[in-house]
């Protein structure tokens, strides 16, 4: 199998995959021509690989296009499984807009930056003051209800298979990711977690993302997932994904995708 990968350190532990620099794309398109596969293509780059050059990308098409973008994800899951997401509303950022959050959310509630990650752009608001002075920089309203956990999880996911997963604990106190200063522990997962998201993930496609969930009283909560996810959890684990990458583009090779693909938004 002929892989080229844009990414060499995700890749690290993939044998025979070539790697190219993004830059070089277009450079590169005979070299590109031949390939079976392009792994962890840059967001930019996706949507002249797939429907420009008609190349297969891992991650799929479906977790760059949903992945990197809270307000297309979360739609998503409303369609799926709204039981599973918090209470959540996209607004216009208009007088509209802001009256409505005011009206139906009491205080604290949480405004999040639709294309950030790693807890970036993750606002807890106290006071309608601290909301109207953050509006001003955002273009859409992003709101979802405060759930005041000790711990969220991450649920890794390859293929259609969960890999592992792992409460992330403390943080700064609101956000529990790894980069914000949360620890790992691998303890006492609830595998109706890891039912969702197997479940979710295999409906829309999605093959490559670290899923972040809430547990409330037993009930697992959609949070959001990142497609290209850190990995120093996995490696302090020793946990590789090389083989489950190559057993799972081998298994897509002798099993298509469908013709039809979402467009990108």
């Amino acid at each position: 199998m002929r892989l080229v990968t844009f990414d060499p350190f995700r890749a690290l532990d993939i044998p025979g995959a070539v790697y190219v620099k993004p830059e070089q794309m277009f450079l590169q398109r005979d070299r590109l021509a031949a390939a079976d596969w392009a792994l962890f293509p840059e967001s930019w780059q996706v949507n002249a690989l797939h429907y420009g050059l008609k190349l297969r990308i891992f991650p799929s098409v479906v977790s760059y296009h949903l992945g990197m973008n809270k307000v297309e994800m979360t739609r998503a899951f409303w369609s799926l499984c709204p039981d599973h997401v918090p209470h959540t509303r996209i607004l216009p950022n208009n007088d509209n807009g802001r009256e409505q959050v005011l009206d139906e959310f009491a205080f604290p509630f949480v405004i999040k930056e639709p294309r950030n990650s790693m807890g970036r752009g993750v606002h807890l608001i106290q006071n309608a003051s601290q909301f109207l002075r953050l509006a001003t920089s955002l273009e859409v309203l992003y709101v979802q209800e405060y759930l005041p956990l000790e711990a969220d999880l991450r649920v890794v996911l390859v293929g259609n298979e969960v890999v592992t997963a792992y409460w992330r604990c403390g943080g700064d106190g609101f956000r529990h990711n790894i980069a914000q200063g949360g620890q790992a522990d691998f303890e006492d997962i609830p595998p109706p977690a890891l039912e969702l998201v197997t479940r979710v993930a295999s409906q829309l496609g999605v093959d490559h993302a670290g899923f972040d969930v809430a547990m409330v009283e037993g009930h697992p909560y959609l949070l959001e997932f990142n497609v290209l996810f850190g990995n120093e959890v996995l490696n302090a684990r020793g946990i590789k994904l090389g083989d489950r990458i190559l057993n799972h583009l081998h298994k897509s090779l002798s099993n298509p995708p469908p013709a039809w693909l979402p467009k990108a938004s």
